[in-house]
């Protein structure tokens, strides 16, 4: 089911945001919704290799934006979804930085709440980023995430 008049933001920048003015930015002028979820994801002190100390991103700009717009549509076409904030960072981040912020809006919390879930588990496994972890062993390329590819295609199940 598609939402009526979709109104998406997907940016992919090395610049910070804040996650305030891209929930307030969902809102605005939005009084037909009744429900926003959002998804905040961070760089962790650890990961594959313990101790990570920086997180670099990677990827190809015109991929990347073709990827983001496929994995918004098909949320779209699951739940009635009104509109979808994405914003992916690139670049060298240090542990404790925003990576990724993912927002919705809905008429109802239960089609939100399944559309942000869906799009960051899209994200994590479909969306061309190569990541590399930075420790004080050197630099690992991060491999992909068996229990991340698990809950991806559990959607596909559905």
């Amino acid at each position: 089911m598609r939402a009526r008049q979709p109104s998406d933001y997907i940016s992919v920048r090395q610049a910070n945001f804040c996650q305030a003015e891209e929930y307030l930015a969902l809102c605005a002028g939005n009084r037909q919704d009744g429900a926003v979820v959002s998804f905040v994801g961070l760089v962790r002190d650890f990961n594959q290799h313990s101790q990570v100390q920086t997180l670099t991103l990677e990827h190809y700009p015109a991929m990347t934006e073709k990827s983001l717009k496929a994995i918004v549509t098909e949320a779209r076409d699951r739940w009635p979804v009104s509109r979808v904030r994405l914003v992916h960072r690139v670049g060298t981040l240090n542990t404790g930085e925003q990576i990724v912020f993912v927002g919705v809006s809905s008429c109802h919390r239960h089609h939100a709440f399944l559309a942000c879930e869906f799009i960051m588990d899209q994200l994590k496994t479909r969306a061309p980023f190569w990541k590399k972890e930075h420790d004080d062993t050197g630099e690992h390329w991060v491999q992909a995430n068996q229990q991340d590819q698990q809950k991806a295609q559990q959607w596909h199940r559905q």
